[in-house]
């Protein structure tokens, strides 16, 4: 016989209504700060859309230099995991030659990964959601003391 966990979903009331998220947040700030419990509290964006913030222009030299840019990271962090287990007097040349070896291939990616897009995308974007309207709501049977608590 298989036995299953049933679990009743939480219902939820909207306590505030809100056009900025910031808001929202300030006021489960609020709660906290007054020791509600805010694991009883959810914060739910109506509306939903994706924006994207074009952040400017990306040739291919922009391209290499990024790439360069991370994969000297990526050399640095391999060159130290490499470094840890080399003798004393040669971790620091071995870390050196990760870095330099990680920006050039770096540099190499960057350039190709923006050679093969044709120059159909030859800008530089952030991506974001936002909501129209942000609610407030807590767990129906909290409602009303999350209220009590906030006019305070």
């Amino acid at each position: 016989m298989a036995y299953e966990i049933q679990t009743a979903a939480a219902k939820y009331e909207t306590i505030a209504r809100f056009r900025d998220y910031a808001e929202a947040q300030a006021v489960v700030d609020t709660l906290s700060d007054r020791e509600f419990d805010v694991s009883t509290v959810k914060i739910v964006g109506e509306g939903l859309r994706s924006e994207e913030y074009v952040t400017g222009r990306l040739t291919k030299g922009r391209a290499a230099l990024a790439g360069l840019g991370s994969g000297a990271w990526l050399g640095l962090f391999i060159g130290i995991l490499f470094g840890l287990f080399a003798p004393a007097f040669g971790w620091l040349s071995i870390i050196l030659w990760s870095v330099v070896i990680g920006a050039v291939w770096g540099a190499i990616f960057g350039f190709v990964a923006h050679l093969a897009t044709g120059g159909k995308r030859d800008f530089k974007s952030v991506r974001t959601t936002a909501a129209d309207t942000y609610l407030v709501q807590v767990q129906a049977e909290r409602a009303h003391e999350a209220i009590t608590v906030l006019n305070r």
